[in-house]
């Protein structure tokens, strides 16, 4: 009796932690995205100085101190959930030093303009939160391994994005691929427990506020049509071009980039900094406020927006640095949305847009359901759950068209692929 209330406890202190972390990562990076922004003020041109020198640094500071905490952190979670990962691999991607490096180094990413989101770096903090207390209590083995995990991911991006239910489903299509009743209650516990402590810190709110837009049944659904192809042709090319450069590129730039890695970063941070120029300063940090305000209709963005927002989110990830792709992938998704909308005018715009995030955020996870959850929490709007359901799938059927494999599942393959001997050779040392 007295084992159980102290698993509970620990368990209860893991949920909790993850909320709590997530609140104050989120505030960090608003406040470095602030700072960024107060910089920009003083002049246009600023980062054309420090976004490359803040790109070598991170890189820099990742490679020598905190080697796992890289990319998004969503295909390292997958990795540590592979069943042909082993322990070394595991701790490697899981730690409470690699979840505080991932806090810093996203934040400073932020404070030097990268066009990262702070949601899928939440997904490893929140894992690596509760994998780590995890140790303090004998749960079974099969929680340890694969429902704590879970559990502490769909927290983190249910905390990040105030979207219980988009961190159930991301956890189960997105990192399991699966569901087992086994893990159910371990998984929506942890959801609540995470969700309560973000609503008692923060309150009730839509990350994009509230929507009334609404989209009815007839010859307006071509736009759905529209934005799911678009959508998912684009969101393909852009996970395409991660998964390329993930593997290894080839010639003298992949020799570069692998001899080199913080000039390359450095270099990726002068293209982020002309990005911004060309942008009229739009294309930096994770894009919420230009997809909030597209969505309010006070939007004076460049027409290219879009585009450079992809462009943009690319490069920062290629360079090394710890960041995400979730946020900025919803802004691209509204700049192509207010995109065509130009060819739609009897369609309400803010519709478009939402139905542009939802297919290009589809394009980009092939995660079609985690999709259109999300957006639909995100903007508070269930009257166009339908459009944004069908946009999502049509979306996901012609990304497959250009990148056949899901993003941040080959990702994770290619990590445990490299990772692997490397683990090994760890192991037979400390066997001898």
């Amino acid at each position: 009796m007295i084992h159980d209330w102290k698993r509970r406890l620990i368990f209860w202190t893991g949920a909790i932690s993850v909320g709590v972390v997530a609140i104050l990562f989120a505030v960090a990076s608003e406040w470095a995205d602030d700072s960024f922004h107060k910089l920009l003020g003083v002049s246009p041109y600023m980062p054309l100085l420090i976004t490359p020198l803040g790109f070598a640094l991170i890189v820099y500071l990742t490679r020598k101190y905190f080697p796992g905490s890289q990319g998004s952190g969503i295909p390292q979670t997958i990795a540590a959930l592979d069943p042909r990962e082993n322990s070394a691999i595991r701790e490697q991607v899981l730690s409470l030093r690699v979840a505080f490096g991932k806090i810093l180094l996203t934040v400073s990413g932020f404070f030097f303009g990268a066009s990262v989101g702070r949601e899928g770096p939440t997904v490893q903090i929140g894992a690596s939160i509760m994998h780590s207390l995890g140790r303090f209590t004998r749960f079974p083995q099969h929680d340890m391994d694969k429902g704590l995990i879970l559990a502490g991911a769909a927290a983190g991006v249910a905390a990040a994005f105030n979207t219980p239910l988009a961190g159930i489903v991301f956890a189960i299509e997105e990192l399991s691929r699966s569901f087992e009743e086994h893990n159910s209650s371990t998984i929506l516990m942890t959801v609540i427990i995470a969700g309560i402590t973000s609503l008692a810190l923060l309150g009730n709110y839509s990350y994009f506020g509230h929507t009334a837009e609404t989209l009815a049944f007839g010859s307006a659904w071509n736009v759905v049509i529209i934005c799911g192809i678009a959508g998912g042709l684009l969101g393909g090319a852009f996970s395409r071009a991660l998964i390329e450069v993930n593997k290894g590129l080839a010639g003298r730039m992949g020799a570069w980039m692998r001899a080199k890695p913080v000039a390359f970063a450095a270099a990726c941070g002068l293209i982020i900094a002309l990005l911004g120029l060309a942008s009229g300063n739009t294309t930096y940090g994770s894009g919420y406020n230009e997809a909030k305000s597209m969505l309010d209709g006070n939007a004076a963005l460049p027409e290219s927006f879009g585009l450079l927002k992809m462009i943009a989110t690319v490069v920062s990830y290629v360079s090394g640095i710890p960041g995400g792709i979730m946020a900025p992938s919803l802004s691209a998704g509204a700049g192509f949305g207010a995109n065509i909308a130009h060819f739609f005018t009897s369609v309400p715009a803010g519709a478009t847009m939402i139905l542009g995030m939802v297919a290009y955020f589809a394009g980009v996870t092939q995660a079609p359901i985690t999709a259109f959850v999300i957006v639909m929490e995100m903007t508070d709007n269930h009257e166009m759950l339908l459009p944004l359901m069908a946009a999502a799938f049509i979306a996901k059927i012609c990304s497959r068209l250009v990148c056949p494999t899901p993003l941040f599942h080959t990702m994770a393959n290619n990590f445990i692929r490299k990772q692997m001997p490397v683990a090994k050779i760890e192991e037979s040392k400390s066997a001898g």
